[in-house]
C-alpha cells in the first residue's frame, strides 16, 4: 500500500488528508523511491490554498522534493542508478508520499555522509538559491548581496552560497534570535528589520549589488532604492500574501495586492537598476537546464542544509504550521517510517 496526503481542491489548508492506496504498477521508464524524509516549502502552502499559478486543478498531493532508497526499476531502465542507492529528488507535486515512482532524470545520490532529512532539505531550496543568484543575478566575486529571510531554508543556502562564490552576504530576519542563529552559522553581517525598512538602510546608508527577496511589500521597495548602479533584484515569492492558519484573508490579500511593489522601466534605465522574478517550477519541464543547474551548483561546496524542524510523515498538518508561522530556523521536514 501506498500513504499519501491529498487535498481535493485548493483552498484550505485543513482539507488535506491522509490516504492510502494499493500500489500502482511501475512504469517502464521510471523508478520507484522508498521515501524517508520528505521536505516543505512555502510553495505548499500556496498552492494548498490556492495562491499558487501552478496549483493543479482538482485533486493533488503537495510537495516538491524528497529523499529515499530506490526499490525497485523500470524494465527500461538504462540509468546508472540501481535497487538501494540512496537518492534525493525534486517532483512537481506529489511529494506527500512514502513511495514515488519518477523518471531518473529528476534524481541525483544522496551524499553518503548525508542524513535523509539533509537530502529532503537541499535540492529546492539550494537551486532556488543557486538560480536567483547565479542565472538571474549573474553574482560576481566581491559583490556585496542582501538576502531576505536569510534564517529560511532558501536563505540559509544562499547566505552560504554567496560566502563560497567570492560574495559578500548581508542577510536580514524577523527577530534577535534569529540574528543569533546566523550568528552561529558563521554570518555576522544580519539586519533585524524593525519598523521602516527604508529607514534602516538609510541611517546605516546601506547599498547592495544584488538583492534576492521572497516577502515583497515595503522590504522589496526599500531593497530595490538601496541598489547600486548596475544592481539586480531577484524576487523567487511574495511572503506578505502568506495565507492564515487555514485558509487566505481575501480582503487583506488584495488589499496588499493593491500596494504591491511597481517598477517605472524609465528611472530604472536612469539609475541602471533592474528587476527579474522566476517560479522555480517551470525548470521541471526545462530537463536539460534543469540538469545543467544542478550539476553546476554541486560543484560549489558548502555545509549539508541546517534542518531545522521534523515531523512524523502522519504530522503534515503541524510540520505545514510551523513552517506556515515564520518562526522556523533552517528547514522543515517529515520524516517517513515504515
Amino acid at each position: 500500500m501506498k500513504r499519501y496526503w491529498q487535498t481535493p481542491k485548493a483552498g484550505a489548508i485543513s482539507d488535506l488528508k491522509l490516504q492510502q492506496a494499493p500500489l500502482a504498477a511501475l512504469a517502464s521508464d521510471k523508478i520507484s523511491v522508498e521515501v524517508k524524509a520528505i521536505g516543505l516549502n512555502f510553495a505548499d502552502i500556496f498552492a494548498l490554498t490556492g495562491l499558487y499559478s501552478a496549483t493543479p486543478k482538482g485533486a493533488f498531493t503537495p510537495g516538491l522534493e524528497f529523499s529515499g532508497v530506490i526499490s525497485a526499476l523500470g524494465s527500461e531502465h538504462i540509468s546508472p542508478f540501481k535497487v538501494g542507492d540512496r537518492v534525493m529528488g525534486v517532483t512537481r507535486f506529489g511529494g506527500y508520499c512514502d513511495t514515488i515512482d519518477i523518471a531518473p532524470d529528476y534524481l541525483v545520490p544522496l551524499p553518503s555522509d548525508w542524513r535523509h532529512e539533509q537530502g529532503a532539505a537541499y535540492l529546492v531550496q539550494t537551486l532556488t538559491a543557486w538560480y536567483g543568484l547565479t542565472e538571474l543575478g549573474n553574482l560576481k566575486p566581491e559583490q556585496t548581496v542582501l538576502i531576505h529571510s536569510a534564517a529560511g531554508g532558501v536563505g540559509l543556502q544562499a547566505m552560504k552560497l554567496v560566502k563560497a562564490l567570492g560574495g559578500t552576504p548581508v542577510g536580514t530576519v524577523s527577530s534577535e534570535q534569529k540574528q543569533a542563529f546566523l550568528n552561529t552559522q558563521g554570518f555576522d553581517d544580519v539586519i533585524v528589520r524593525q519598523g521602516s525598512f527604508g529607514k534602516q538602510l538609510k541611517q546605516a546608508e546601506r547599498t547592495f549589488d544584488l538583492v534576492l527577496d521572497a516577502i515583497g511589500g515595503e522590504v522589496q521597495t526599500a531593497s530595490f532604492n538601496h541598489l547600486s548602479p548596475m544592481g539586480r533584484l531577484v524576487v523567487f515569492g511574495a511572503a506578505e500574501f502568506t495565507p492564515g492558519k487555514n485558509r487566505p484573508n481575501y480582503l487583506k490579500a488584495v488589499w496588499r495586492y493593491l500596494k504591491r511593489p511597481k517598477y517605472d522601466i524609465m528611472p530604472m534605465i536612469s539609475d541602471n537598476k533592474s528587476v527579474m522574478a522566476f517560479n522555480l517550477i517551470w525548470l521541471w519541464e526545462q530537463k536539460t537546464l534543469l540538469k545543467e543547474q544542478l550539476a553546476a551548483m554541486q560543484k560549489v561546496h558548502i555545509a549539508p542544509p541546517h534542518v531545522g524542524h521534523t515531523f512524523a510523515f502522519e504530522d503534515a498538518l503541524n510540520a505545514i504550521e510551523c513552517l506556515r508561522s515564520g518562526k522556523s530556523l533552517g528547514k522543515v521536514v517529515l520524516v517517513v517510517k515504515k
